[in-house]
């Protein structure tokens, strides 16, 4: 009986992420109510608290749900990268960018970060400081894995190049998120080009 109370509280939750996900991206995240994503989710609204006090978490957890998701296809990536460098950037980095509308909007996105900058001490930005460092962690892995391949040279910091691809594919994400005309391939391109000088340099000749 735990177990099928487990799976049916995880199914519960995930009704809940998937209702407020659809909501905030067709009326907005200030316009969705609370009541609203029950409704979808086919719960009360108290049951809606049980798992979630505000809409600020629930954005915090479809964050959460995506990266997780982003950290899983990108550790497929680090385990066999590409050849070459650049190969094996343009792949990683694009399976973060391919996957980043998943779940969330635009719009959701430009909140998350809002939160994150507005309220540095609450639980939403240290969970979400806490998920880029783990996504800059996985570039830095990259550039050690490409390292024992022969592919980067040795001597290089893998550490602190990982933490240069992260913070310039980071911060265009951002540039992203702030523009709705720009194309996932138009940002993937404009990071590729930015990347292609520093992975020039690393590269074993």
């Amino acid at each position: 009986m735990t177990g099928l109370r487990a799976r049916q509280k995880a199914d519960r939750n995930r009704r809940i992420l998937d209702a407020a996900a659809a909501l905030f991206r067709e009326v907005g995240y200030d316009s969705a109510r609370i009541e609203d994503i029950a409704e979808r989710a086919e719960i009360s609204v108290g049951t809606f608290y049980n798992y979630y006090e505000n809409k600020g978490d629930i954005l915090l957890a479809t964050v959460s749900m995506e990266v997780e998701e982003v950290l899983a296809g990108g550790g497929s990536i680090v385990d066999n990268p590409p050849a070459s460098v650049m190969g094996a950037l343009d792949a990683l980095i694009g399976e973060y960018y391919d996957h980043s509308l998943h779940y969330l909007s635009k719009e959701m996105w430009r909140t998350a970060m809002a939160i994150a900058i507005q309220q540095p001490e609450s639980p939403f930005s240290k969970r979400y400081t806490e998920l880029d460092r783990r996504l800059c962690e996985q570039v830095s892995t990259l550039i050690r894995k490409l390292q024992a391949k022969g592919v980067v040279a040795l001597d290089v910091d893998a550490e602190a190049v990982g933490e240069m691809f992260f913070n310039n594919l980071n911060m265009m994400f951002t540039e992203f998120a702030k523009r709705e005309t720009m194309s996932l391939d138009d940002l993937k391109a404009r990071v590729s080009r930015q990347n292609r000088p520093l992975a020039t340099l690393i590269a074993v000749r």
